[in-house]
């Protein structure tokens, strides 16, 4: 039997039972992520405004045994209802809801956003969907990893893209370049889903979570403002200009606790003058 026919046929008898330790126990696919490796990456769908999509995203996770989906500040609070979610009632129950990206990506390691680039001026890496499901992978092995994907209006600010280590671009013609959220996620975790040669990532220097990261960048932007550094109308840019030098460091977790020690020291220091 075809590999791709017992995924499709996993997912509709799971369908029909329901359960998400079913799920889980059916990931044992040759060459495929295993169980595990999935449960390290979060789905997070930021400020989504219809729900139908939510349950759209939770049926594709499931066809594709992704379980984790997060969503910041949807607009609809009744997503939990939608009917699109056919088969995935208990991944849609689970979900998680966050009032910022921060608290959303706080305990992954990597946090790649989805972007159609267009004419936007990105300061981040960009990497078209096979490249960027390479690196995820290698993650996957030992680390959390988060995908984020912006509101089907407007995608990810600015702001969002700040949190991101490294932005994923999906593959289309330039005259038609957004896809439907639902379609986005499906294209990206089939990526991730299918058999490819990821390298193995350092597993002898953990990476620093994004959490521990924005923590730096919080003391780093008060130190920052105390001393004068940042003016009044420039407070949101110059933040995000320092979350994204802060990301660009690609420090391990001990040199994060290490940054974040010195940076509070100085605060400290600053206002004890």
């Amino acid at each position: 039997m075809p590999k791709s026919y017992i995924l499709v046929n996993g997912r509709a008898n799971w369908e029909r039972q329901g359960g998400l330790d079913e799920i889980r126990g059916s990931l044992q696919w040759n060459g495929m992520l295993t169980a595990a490796e999935r449960e390290r990456l979060r789905v997070v769908l930021v400020r989504t405004r219809n729900p139908l999509n939510i349950g759209a995203v939770a049926r594709v996770m499931s066809n594709f045994g992704f379980l984790k989906l997060r969503l910041v500040r949807p607009f609809e609070p009744s997503f939990r209802e939608a009917r699109s979610a056919v088969g995935a009632a208990e991944l849609l129950e689970k979900a998680e809801v966050f009032e910022s990206v921060a608290e959303a990506v706080g305990d992954c390691e990597l946090v790649v956003g989805t972007s159609a680039v267009r004419d936007r001026e990105l300061e981040q890496r960009v990497s078209m969907l096979p490249e960027a499901a390479n690196e995820i992978v290698a993650f996957l092995k030992t680390q959390n990893v988060a995908v984020m994907f912006g509101s089907e209006k407007t995608g990810l600010s600015s702001e969002d893209l700040s949190h991101c280590n490294l932005l994923l671009r999906i593959a289309t013609r330039e005259a038609h370049v957004s896809l439907n959220l639902a379609q986005a996620v499906a294209v990206s975790l089939y990526e991730l889903g299918r058999e490819t040669a990821a390298r193995s990532p350092d597993e002898s220097v953990p990476h620093a979570s994004a959490g521990n990261l924005e923590r730096i960048t919080s003391t780093l932007f008060e130190a920052l403002r105390d001393s004068g550094y940042v003016k009044g109308e420039s407070e949101a840019a110059t933040e995000q200009k320092a979350r994204r030098l802060v990301k660009r460091m690609q420090l391990s977790d001990e040199d994060a606790q290490l940054w974040l020690g010195m940076l509070r020291k100085m605060l400290w220091k600053m206002r004890q003058e």
